[in-house]
């Protein structure tokens, strides 16, 4: 298990857990990433990491994609 940040940008990964505190988990939950869906590195910008998760794109902060391993 690695974090999403240290992942491979155009690499399909599959999250394995979500860590943090339960308000963190539950926003990332709320944006798409569940432990066992698919999530795929697009890009990193300036810290930031565009994600592409069930069919959307999202950008979260490096802190952020910290807690989710895949």
């Amino acid at each position: 298990m690695i974090p999403l940040c240290c992942a491979d940008a155009g690499s399909a990964n599959v999250i394995k857990r979500i860590g943090g505190k339960p308000e963190v988990r539950k926003h990332l939950e709320n944006l798409g990433f569940i432990a066992g869906d698919t999530v795929t590195v697009i890009t990193e910008q300036s810290g930031n990491i565009i994600v592409k998760v069930k069919e959307t794109r999202v950008a979260i902060s490096k802190e952020m994609a910290m807690k989710i391993y895949v």
